[in-house]
């Protein structure tokens, strides 16, 4: 049976905080910003987390990521 491996572009994209959530950053946040509200950039500066829907699938997918 072969090893599990961690999907690469899932640990490019996610962090693991100490508490064990999964940070992601908001989408929209890439190019074409002058188009984009101030309000909207600045809220999707902060960090994001994964919801628990989610959850399950993610951390399956970075299982080896610390």
């Amino acid at each position: 049976m072969p090893k599990m491996r961690t999907h690469s572009g899932t640990k490019k994209r996610v962090k693991r905080t100490a508490s064990g959530k999964v940070k992601v950053s908001h989408a929209n946040r890439g190019h074409l910003l002058s188009s984009k509200n101030k309000n909207s950039k600045r809220h999707h500066r902060n960090a994001n987390f994964v919801s628990a829907s989610d959850m399950k699938r993610i951390k399956h997918q970075i299982s080896n990521v610390k």
